[in-house]
């Protein structure tokens, strides 16, 4: 399966040359709402809900991906404005969990785990991938990572480059000042096996495209 991740320039190019992707915490997600997609407003399950939050944020990240690199708003809020860069890669299908986008929170999924009291396997994948519906022009797909070992320099988590998540292009923003040889520079013996492209606005619609012209792309 073919998946894009946004990042901006600096990281971008950083994350190329050391061959990994940072995994995101479950804390430092953008929604707030993230593993609180059912109905809690039983008191009781809120509580409860949170402390389970709170476990799972300990021992579990994530890496989000995209299934397209053609829409603007991503560009806007994950590559610095269309200044960064957009990482293709291919990945095994089960590798990566496609996000469910909801405009209700189950309130009948509440009721069961009030009543069972505990959170199998299945619960959690399933609150680790739904959003509410307004999320959906993302089309996220997830790959979930235990939390093992922080990168002694940076204190973060990543996931290294590998067979099952190889890096297969890398799209240029169409407002990004990253030239050929920047990046270049950064695959180094990659450069052969990865294809670039430079983004471009489209002119009859709303959404990213191919910039064709290698002139405009020094």
């Amino acid at each position: 399966m073919q998946v894009y991740h946004f990042v901006s320039a600096n990281h971008g190019l950083e994350d190329i040359r050391r061959r990994r992707l940072k995994i995101a915490t479950i804390d430092d997600l953008n929604d707030p709402f993230e593993l609180l997609c059912i109905d809690l407003s039983n008191p009781v399950l809120r509580a409860a809900i949170r402390v389970w939050k709170a476990e799972i944020a300990k021992c579990f990240g994530m890496v989000c991906f995209s299934r397209t690199w053609r829409n603007p708003v991503q560009w806007s809020h994950y590559a610095d404005k269309h200044r960064g860069l957009c990482l293709r890669f291919d990945v095994p299908d089960d590798s990566v969990h496609p996000v469910t986008y909801s405009g209700l929170r189950s309130r009948e999924e509440a009721r069961e785990l009030l009543e069972r009291g505990t959170t199998d396997e299945a619960t959690v994948l399933k609150f680790l991938s739904t959003k509410y519906a307004h999320w959906h022009y993302e089309q996220e797909m997830r790959a979930f990572s235990r939390l093992e070992e922080r990168d002694p320099e940076t204190q973060l988590f990543f996931a290294d480059f590998s067979d099952k998540l190889k890096l297969t292009e890398v799209i240029v923003g169409a407002e990004s000042a990253i030239s050929r040889s920047d990046l270049e520079m950064a695959l180094g013996c990659l450069a052969s096996s990865v294809s670039v492209r430079k983004a471009r606005l489209a002119f009859k619609s709303f959404r990213v495209t191919t910039q064709n012209d290698q002139r405009l792309w020094g």
